[in-house]
């Protein structure tokens, strides 16, 4: 597809910023002959769907070596090719992998082609030497496996090995292969992550799959970082959706409130991960299990205790959010100041006030700022509470016994 590659590789090669198609003509160029440089995954897909890509991946490999498995050539060579870059860079020996640091603060990682295979589904896989194709083969969908050969001098060229490119015409989620989701169940949820933010359907192959994805989700721990993501996704409702339509909507409780959630941003009250995660505890079996597995940490839990709590929260706080989703029939509760206003005496009074509302909240005797208020009133009317608020008579020395 000399022809076709050329012209589809152009379009991805105006689609990139002039800055990064600079410094990746001159890594080209220090590559040297017998290394190829391809732009891979998620960039090219991008490209091609109009946007502007900005996590470049970057794959090394070699050309024309017969049996690259023995080719001598090693993950050293990424090293070297960093270092050649000038740019500042972590070198990663376990995987033969580099990411660099682009002058804007973005990364890019510069990885070795490879192959693989899996020893045990839903475990991590084991790397090989591979070619370029090989390592387009390796990946989920079509979609993203689509490359741009890069060039020191000449024209790019899209590489495209499966087909990707017409699933992306069709804007087609599609497995590269029949055991995709049992060898490693998280590319259900990536699937439907993509599916959201990009609005692909899927291929008959996908949901096929999807009863393979839900019988190895329990041993496959990257589906729970998968999980994470998508509540990081600018839409999390969306993609649960996705989920939910294809008939693994048990991965991840809380799919209305999500929505709810959704729908206060799409009226433009930006609505953070947090919240979203803390969303999904309030509807979980047991909570600390799921904020465990997720990897969440403490803080959506902390959030959910806070917006179940009594406490005031100004509007548009994630607090405030929460409750407002947990609890739409709550109301922001009167603060110590109201209550001194409606004549509560200074001090211990304020508490015992306070006190009093927040069980009446509780028991559902009180549904509004106005109910608590004349409540209140009524609470001050008590013979008892008004004699609590006298001040006591006042203490001296014991007097003298005669």
């Amino acid at each position: 597809m000399s022809g076709l590659g050329t012209a589809v590789g152009a379009q991805v090669w105006a689609q990139l910023q002039p800055q990064d198609r600079a410094w990746l003509r001159d890594l080209a160029r220090r590559a040297g002959p017998g290394t190829e440089l391809a732009l891979v995954g998620g960039a090219v897909r991008d490209a091609l769907l109009g946007h502007t890509p900005l996590d470049l991946d970057i794959v090394v490999s070699d050309i024309a070596v017969p049996d690259i498995a023995v080719s001598g050539r090693t993950g050293s060579d990424v090293q070297a090719l960093a270092l050649a870059s000038g740019l500042p860079f972590v070198y990663h020996p376990a995987f033969g992998n580099a990411t660099l640091t682009l002058p804007d603060g973005r990364g890019a990682d510069l990885v070795r082609a490879r192959r693989e295979t899996y020893p045990q589904p839903g475990h991590n896989p084991r790397p090989l030497p591979g070619s370029l194709p090989d390592d387009l083969r390796r990946r989920d969908f079509g979609i993203n496996a689509l490359a741009l050969r890069l060039s020191a001098d000449g024209p790019p060229e899209l590489l495209d090995v499966v087909g990707g490119l017409g699933d992306l015409q069709r804007r087609e989620l599609r497995p590269l292969h029949g055991r995709s989701f049992q060898e490693d169940a998280s590319r259900l949820v990536r699937a439907a992550r993509l599916a959201a933010r990009l609005k692909l359907c899927a291929a008959p192959e996908l949901r096929a799959q999807v009863p393979d994805a839900l019988a190895q989700a329990g041993r496959t721990p990257r589906l729970w970082a998968e999980l994470k993501l998508l509540l990081a996704e600018p839409r999390p409702g969306q993609a649960a959706r996705v989920l939910d339509d294809w008939g693994a909507g048990a991965l991840l409780p809380g799919l209305p409130l999500l929505e709810t959630l959704d729908a206060r941003q799409d009226a433009g009250s930006p609505v953070l991960p947090i919240t979203y995660a803390a969303a999904v505890l309030s509807a979980a079996p047991d909570p600390d299990q799921l904020a465990g597995r997720l990897g969440v940490g403490e803080r959506p839990a902390a959030l959910l205790a806070r917006a179940l709590s009594d406490s005031s929260f100004a509007p548009g706080t994630p607090e405030r959010q929460l409750r407002e989703v947990l609890r739409p029939d709550s109301y922001p509760p009167l603060t110590g100041r109201e209550v001194l206003a409606l004549g509560v005496a200074p001090g211990p009074e304020v508490g015992k006030a306070l006190a009093h509302l927040a069980g009446l909240r509780q028991a559902g005797t009180v549904r509004s700022p106005d109910e608590e208020r004349a409540a209140l009133r009524a609470y001050l009317a008590q013979p008892s509470t008004q004699a609590s608020a006298q001040p006591g008579p006042r203490s001296g020395p014991n007097p003298k016994a005669n």
